[in-house]
């Protein structure tokens, strides 16, 4: 595979990584990029800064850099991508469940306004939506190993103890514990940075997940429709004009309190550990 990457390109790259990003930051965009920055030769800024492009284009990766600069430093003129070498995109796998037994939930109206935001948003060219809906525990770690997503969102019931709510054979409902869906998500660890749970009681999945994913946003408590909509209105749009993922998360909760939704402290952020 040919690289179409000038000398000048890496370079002004290279310049853009060590204006745009502190160290920390440079670590956690070597996390999102599923690579060890302890590996990365070299002490200071620069010489990590210079040693990651070089690692991600001899990988043919480079893309993957440029889409996550983009979005996470919108303002800053990055250099411009060749027109011949495709464009990394970030997906994001939205899951539903709605088991026919419990009470209905609003879930096509959130999947439309995640839609409706993204296709609004300044930076709409590097998100790609995917969609699985009546989701089944089988269905979940095929559309990861299938989709590839960097981000995972579902919605639907969860219960007091901490379980999700998915569905079985027949539509009825089927309880999945924290514990498992944590060793699920440790299996692609290298590929999900971001994981939001849209649904009640769903904190205590978060710290399970969250072991293993970078980030992760549970409800520490129920939460209704309308603020399970207006969270996902606001951390979408956030994400779509490039904010980064606690940005986004914040903003959610402000969506929540602009629509005079008294929940706006139910969802929680968590950091892995």
């Amino acid at each position: 595979m040919k690289n179409n990457f000038t000398p000048q390109f890496l370079s002004d790259m290279r310049n853009g990584v060590v204006e745009c990003f502190n160290f920390s930051e440079l670590q956690i965009l070597c996390i999102d990029l599923g690579i060890d920055y302890e590996n990365l030769s070299g002490d200071g800024k620069e010489a990590k800064a210079r040693e990651l492009i070089g690692y991600l284009h001899r990988r043919h990766r480079l893309s993957q850099l440029i889409t996550y600069c983009i979005s996470a430093r919108p303002n800053y003129a990055w250099p411009q991508i060749p027109a011949n070498e495709p464009l990394s995109k970030i997906t994001i796998l939205f899951l539903a469940a709605d088991p026919t037994d419990l009470t209905r939930l609003r879930l096509g109206e959130e999947l439309r306004e995640i839609q409706e935001k993204l296709q609004l948003a300044k930076l709409r060219d590097i998100f790609d939506l995917k969609q699985r809906t009546s989701v089944r525990p089988a269905d979940i770690s095929q559309a990861l190993l299938d989709l590839q997503p960097q981000i995972v969102h579902f919605s639907g019931h969860g219960t007091g103890t901490g379980a999700l709510v998915f569905e079985n054979q027949t539509a009825g409902a089927h309880l999945v514990q924290p514990d498992a869906l944590g060793d699920l998500f440790e299996q692609f660890a290298s590929q999900v940075n971001c994981v939001v749970l849209n649904a009640c009681y769903s904190e205590i999945q978060a710290s399970a997940i969250t072991k293993h994913i970078e980030y992760v946003i549970g409800m520490n408590q129920a939460i209704g429709d309308k603020a399970a909509i207006a969270f996902a209105i606001g951390f979408y749009q956030a994400l779509g004009a490039g904010r980064a993922i606690e940005a986004a998360y914040k903003l959610g909760c402000v969506q929540i309190r602009l629509q005079d939704i008294p929940e706006h402290l139910t969802p929680v952020l968590v950091r892995k550990h």
